[in-house]
């Protein structure tokens, strides 16, 4: 079904007409005892309430609900299924899954509350407390959690997506280290789900997406993480290959404190970035090396980079201890909204010619933005003590690529995209992490399908068809609805 929203100007379509009258029934329906507010199109907020991070999705729906309370959630849910709508749900705003005019778009960005057990060394959140929240109240007690590169990514769109962050290598997932979990199911219950009560969904919930439940709240471990080492070696693209390649051939020997990745980013022009790379074709290594559980250095020699140096000079090098606070820093994600076009893969291996492709495809020319390879194996590959449905453990290194989309970037950026990801299909697994494997499309299905693998993925299916057998929590306009995969909103 299309994203654009039905307007008088379509009426001759009886299914346009009773959707408008379906959006008009739900609306009294939830308005009456909900502690959030209600927002029908053609009312001055709802335009507003439609925002999210990526400018190039367009969201339509029949209503948006923004909910105040888990019994606000639960309530439009339930009254959601009576009425044969779907549900897509946002909290941060990060979500690449656009809601369509036979949905209701439930916005639980207020429920943001966080919970720090300093003695216990957990945090719990609410679905729209951002990383940037925990990092900022673990810090004065020397803890942290297990973020991703940017802060400003919701906590728990990202930990039910897997959850692959800048230290992965060392402690794993975040979505390995969740003690408990409250969702509303697609029934509309309250439920609890952990290691004792409902096992099967906190199984799910833990890597397999966001489409078993809404999560009104979690529960997950922090770690003693006061500083890392580490930060970033900006290189010129024409020393991308020396560099690139001697990269290659050292990682194999990293000890597990050590995660890194690199990038080829074609820069903007922009006066917000460092006047050396503005407008500038550059290829970035990221480091980050774990130190001592009281922050101090564990005395380990960063030879990958002083063999990166030797071999080439760097425009900027700001690799140094770093409090864990600041670790967004390394990779600099963007924090405005824009439009972007993404994709996401793993590599089995990374060979020479590997590298030769990657770098062949990503020239200085092209509309790519940025092509990222990031080092996988450490604690990546151990599953998680209480086992979950995280996909892609076995792999060598994703490969994620972004471009600005339109109106700003080319009208073809979702091709340029995937021409990079065809570039590199000699060495892919074929799969996808969760939160990386880009529009829900049939893609990304087949993405995921191969990176879980037929037992995994056979049970998330089965478990969708038992918990959501109307597809309540799969909108209509949604990839998930057709193909049976798990489904992730952040």
């Amino acid at each position: 079904m299309s994203s654009t929203a039905p307007t008088a100007a379509t009426l001759d379509d009886p299914s346009d007409r009773h959707l408008i009258t379906m959006a008009g029934t739900v609306g009294h329906e939830l308005r009456s005892g909900l502690a959030g507010t209600v927002h029908l199109p053609g009312e001055p907020a709802y335009d507003a309430a439609l925002g999210g991070f990526n400018l190039a999705l367009a969201h339509r729906p029949a209503l948006v609900v923004l909910a105040r309370t888990p019994e606000d959630v639960a309530r439009t849910v339930r009254t959601a299924a009576a009425h044969g709508l779907g549900v897509g749900v946002r909290s941060t705003g990060h979500s690449a899954a656009p809601t369509g005019p036979a949905d209701v778009l439930l916005d639980v960005s207020a429920l943001a509350g966080l919970e720090l057990d300093p003695g216990a060394r957990t945090a719990t959140v609410g679905p729209g407390t951002a990383w940037r929240d925990v990092l900022d109240a673990g810090a004065p007690h020397g803890l942290g959690g297990l973020c991703g590169s940017s802060p400003h990514v919701g906590v728990v769109g990202y930990t039910v997506g897997g959850g692959l962050g800048p230290l992965a290598r060392t402690f794993g997932f975040a979505a390995d280290h969740v003690r408990s979990l409250d969702v509303v199911t697609p029934d509309g219950a309250l439920v609890t789900a952990s290691p004792t009560r409902n096992e099967d969904l906190f199984w799910a919930l833990r890597g397999g997406g966001g489409a078993f439940g809404v999560v009104t709240s979690m529960t997950f471990d922090l770690f003693p993480l006061r500083a890392v080492h580490g930060g970033t070696l900006w290189f010129d693209a024409a020393d991308a290959a020396a560099v690139l390649h001697r990269w290659r051939e050292l990682v194999g020997d990293l000890p597990e404190s050590v995660s890194t990745s690199v990038a080829r980013l074609n820069l903007p022009p922009l006066p917000d970035l460092p006047e050396p790379l503005r407008g500038r074709a550059v290829l970035v290594v990221r480091y980050v090396r774990h130190l001592g559980d009281d922050g101090t250095s564990t005395g380990a020699a960063d030879g990958l980079l002083d063999e990166l140096r030797a071999l080439a000079r760097p425009i900027l090098d700001t690799v140094g201890e770093l409090p864990y606070a600041r670790i967004g820093e390394i990779h600099a994600d963007p924090e405005d909204p824009m439009p972007f076009v993404e994709r996401g893969g793993q590599l089995r291996e990374l060979t020479s010619d590997a590298v030769d492709a990657f770098l062949a495809a990503v020239p200085p020319t092209s509309p790519v933005m940025m092509a990222e390879i990031r080092l996988l194996g450490g604690a990546v590959r151990r599953p998680a003590v209480v086992p979950n449905a995280v996909a892609g453990r076995d792999a060598a290194c994703t490969l994620f690529v972004g471009s600005l989309g339109a109106p700003v970037g080319p009208p073809d950026a979702a091709a340029h995209v995937q021409a990079v990801h065809d570039a590199m299909r000699p060495w892919s697994t074929g799969g996808s992490l969760l939160n990386f494997a880009g529009p829900r499309d049939a893609v990304s299905a087949q993405l995921l399908r191969t990176a879980f693998g037929a037992g995994t993925y056979e049970r998330l299916v089965s478990m969708r068809r038992r918990l959501d057998p109307l597809g309540v929590l799969a909108p209509s306009s949604r990839w998930s609805v057709v193909q049976g995969a798990p489904d992730v909103a952040d």
